[in-house]
């Protein structure tokens, strides 16, 4: 017969390599299942963002004026203009809110 005390050992010690082997197992399979996420939300993306640009593509072939015009406004000069406008009101807005808060106060 042998030691209980060494039995009790070998079988300690088995248990803990069968557990870690259990455990390095559901890690990987945990890591590949991430992987496999990742890459599956990665496509989901890119296949969102390509249909995206392809109907925005397809829509400026179909009414190619209204993206010039949408386009030239922007780099004309009417843009500086509506900019300026918005800093003169913006202005008298502070303007009148000092002054409504030098009467009030």
């Amino acid at each position: 017969m042998t030691n209980p005390l060494i039995r009790a050992f070998f079988l300690g010690r088995a248990t803990a390599e069968v557990l870690y082997e259990e455990l390095e197992h559901q890690l990987t399979d945990t890591l590949s299942n991430v992987g496999k996420f990742d890459a599956e939300q990665r496509e989901k993306i890119r296949h969102f963002t390509d249909q995206v640009r392809e109907r925005a593509d397809s829509e400026a072939a179909r009414n190619p004026q209204s993206y010039s015009s949408a386009s030239g406004s922007a780099n004309s000069g009417d843009l500086q203009e509506t900019i300026d406008e918005l800093r003169a009101e913006i202005a008298q807005l502070r303007s009148a809110l000092q002054n409504y808060r030098s009467h009030s106060g």
